[in-house]
């Protein structure tokens, strides 16, 4: 054992010997030294406390101290999604899942390049280094002390690859490229195109909710902000990461990224949701071949086109790994994913990965608004809107930073031509550019991955005073049904907001139901609908549009919806009719009302009638750690009252049937959902999808799930005296 090594814990010991062989030549002696010597440091400087629902309270003396424990807390409550999430994001995905997941490394390896990121690593400023550094030491020496832990591929992490997964949404502007195409442009693979879609009302609206109270509206005088992203279940563990250089920020964190995405401090919170402003282009490049050689047309002249070969390894069936290269091209508007109508198109989008990492951290440890629009000045959000609260009473909305400056002329929705110089991004947008909102007088702030347009009722952005391309979504029932709850709203506290937020109404229902009764009224007497549905008809007409447990209606009218959902046509929502539009006025009484016959069909079919109680149907369970796990109508599971926010449940419930299930089973929506009150010490209620930890052997793998179902918000032990009688274990990592 070198020198020096006898501090560290009796476990380590122990292990590091086999660990250091395990890593290597590939890092070298020196390269070993240094790293034991700072985990010596590190394993010193932090505490781990886990409170009684396993959620992890990290304490470092620098902040860098801080990030090695809470990469090494989250190995141990779940190393898979860590290591699948850099698998993902560096492009290596394959090398465990095999050709399957070819093209989803193709297209990340298109815009993240090893080397490129090693280069911004090299020049990234000292104390960004270091908490690199610290990210990359606690999850190698995670490893180092469990042995019985095998990554699937990563076997020792590098602090450059840190800034390959920058950015905390889920999925990001690069799943707006789509892989089908991708494989037919470089895999010359024309069939990929007809490869079935996932039915449409299977694919849960991704997005968030966000409310900001300000004081004059609340019970206490204290602002108020309500936390509730919308993503698959699991997707983020939540811990508290504290240090003695002021860092002490309470959340959401994405598996194995090292700032808290969404969350508090103890002045400020911020809440995240994904942006309908246009952020993502693409360009129609007319390519010529010329003397053997590739051009795209710009302006008067032609360019060449940039071609880049690219290896991605794969898992082959036999287990070896095998590699596949393609040449990919790009001219400067970005790579070229897909052709078009006899062009080749090229997308552009928000690659900034060094300036993404450092507005993630930093907004972390501002104290203030002021001191968080000096961080945004980074320019490095793409996806998401921001919800701001702080005890100064300020609430605030924030549009992206990362906007680019277009010519309003063209209709960015669509690809525009490559060739055309006046197409192009022309910088971007100053943050007050932008739609924005402080302290409104109305008194409340919201957004539902709506418009900005309605987010402060009467005193919001008017979309008369912005380029069209700052939002492609609209508005949208949880919008309408946010406005609603908060218009009017006063003496607020935690407690009736988090009853607002989970408010049963469904103002989808509500627009599209009046108008399928009245289809059936209209039937001739002879129809023979007219009695066949008669009972079902009924049973809506007298329904208030609420969910719940024990709501007959509410099955009914969620499977209806689901029928017409996936029978509207991608040629009408691409012509900017909403699918909302077309149940209510395209789809006409026929097909309306034979929703219904084939809803009423399935529920007879699976389930004995078509008057099946929600709850009997809507399940939560977890069975496994398993990334995408099997569900089983025989194993047990959980009613869960709320649906699917298509229909303007705020709280929001993806579920649909699986193979071998007639239950619906959800995988996201409600996931990690917090509220927080700025008063003069910050507190706040919060719940987690499932549990802490992702070992199905823990007591908190499922220790929440009940309180998830029923929106029962447990108490967040922020400060340390309100661990005490509430800790279940103290220990340095390692331990």
């Amino acid at each position: 054992m070198p020198t020096g090594f006898t501090k560290l814990p009796r476990r380590l010991a122990r292990l590091l010997p086999l660990a250091l062989l395990a890593f290597g030549p590939a890092t070298g002696a020196h390269a070993e030294t240094s790293e034991q010597a700072r985990w010596q440091h590190e394993v010193q400087a932090v505490t781990i406390t886990r409170d009684d629902w396993g959620i992890a309270h990290v304490h470092g003396r620098t902040d860098a101290d801080a990030v090695f424990g809470m990469a090494y807390a989250q190995a141990e409550d779940d190393f898979n999604r860590v290591e699948t999430n850099y698998l993902t994001s560096l492009g290596r995905l394959a090398e465990a899942e095999g050709e399957a997941a070819l093209w989803q490394d193709l297209r990340q390896r298109l815009f993240i390049d090893p080397v490129e990121l090693q280069a911004l690593y090299a020049k990234s400023p000292a104390w960004l280094q270091a908490l690199m550094n610290s990210w990359a030491d606690g999850l190698n020496y995670y490893l180092a002390t469990h042995p019985d832990v095998h990554p699937r591929v990563i076997k020792h992490f590098e602090p450059w690859m840190a800034l390959s997964f920058s950015e905390g949404s889920i999925g990001g502007d690069i799943e707006r490229v789509s892989l089908k195409q991708l494989e037919a442009f470089y895999g010359r693979n024309p069939a990929a195109l007809a490869r079935a879609d996932t039915p449409s009302s299977w694919v849960e609206p991704t997005g968030s909710n966000g409310f900001a109270i300000a004081p004059r509206l609340t019970a206490d005088g204290h602002a108020l902000l309500w936390i509730n992203p919308h993503t698959s279940f699991f997707f983020r563990s939540e811990l508290q990461m504290t240090s003695d250089a002021g860092l002490d920020a309470y959340g959401a964190v994405t598996w194995g990224q090292f700032f808290v995405y969404q969350g508090f401090n103890h002045h400020i919170g911020w809440m995240h949701t994904s942006t309908g402003a246009d952020v993502v282009d693409e360009f129609a490049e007319t390519i010529v071949h010329q003397g053997g050689k590739l051009f795209y047309r710009y302006g008067k002249e032609l360019r060449p086109v940039t071609t880049r070969t690219i290896r991605v390894a794969y898992r082959a069936k036999d287990g070896a790994l095998a590699t596949r290269s393609f040449d990919a091209h790009f001219t400067h508007h970005g790579p070229i994913v897909r052709a078009a109508d006899g062009r080749w198109i090229a997308v552009a989008m928000m690659n900034k990965p060094l300036q993404a990492l450092e507005q993630s951290w930093l907004r972390t440890k501002a104290s203030d608004y002021a001191s968080y629009l000096k961080v945004a000045e980074l320019k490095a959000n793409s996806s998401n809107n921001t919800i701001f609260a702080d005890d100064k009473g300020e609430i605030a909305y924030m549009h992206p930073q990362f906007i680019p400056r277009r010519d309003n002329r063209f209709d960015y929705t669509k690809p525009v031509d490559g060739s055309d110089p006046a197409t192009d991004w022309q910088g971007l947008h100053a943050l007050d550019e932008a739609p924005h909102l402080l302290n409104p007088p109305n008194g409340w702030i919201m957004n539902t991955n709506n418009w900005p347009y309605s987010a402060a009722g009467a005193f919001s952005p008017k979309q008369a005073d912005y380029p069209r391309y700052m939002d492609s979504f609209g508005e949208n029932p949880r919008g309408i049904h946010a406005t609603r709850l908060l218009t009017g709203a006063h003496d607020v506290t935690m407690a009736s907001l988090i009853t607002k937020a989970f408010d049963s109404y469904l103002p989808a229902f509500a627009r599209q139901l009046p108008i399928l009764i009245a289809d059936y009224d209209s039937l001739p007497a002879s129809d023979p609908l007219k009695s066949r549905l008669k009972g079902q008809i009924a049973l809506l007409r007298d329904w208030d549009y609420r969910w719940g447990i024990a709501s007959m209606p509410t099955t009914l009218a969620v499977f209806w919806g689901d029928t017409l959902w996936d029978q509207a046509s991608k040629a009408d929502t691409a012509e900017g009719l909403t699918i909302y539009d077309y149940i209510a006025d395209k789809a006409g009484a026929k097909l309306r009302l034979q929703a219904l016959v084939e809803a009423s069909d399935r529920l007879t079919k699976d389930f004995g009638s078509w008057g099946v109680p929600w709850g009997e149907v809507n399940r939560f369970q977890r069975n496994d750690g398993a990334i995408v796990q099997k569900f089983d109508d025989a194993r047990p599971s959980i009613p869960v009252p709320f649906v699917s926010s298509r229909w303007g449940s705020l709280a929001s419930f993806g579920a649909h049937r699986w193979p071998g299930t007639k239950k619906y089973y959800g995988t996201s929506g409600n996931s990690f959902v917090a509220v927080v009150e700025f008063g003069p010490k910050v507190g706040a209620r919060a719940i987690t999808a499932g549990g802490e930890s992702g070992h199905p052997g823990s007591k908190h793998f499922n220790d929440e799930a009940e309180r998830y179902t029923t929106g029962n918000l447990r108490t967040v032990y922020f400060w340390p005296e309100q661990l005490k009688g509430h800790t279940e274990r103290v220990y340095h990592p390692g331990e």
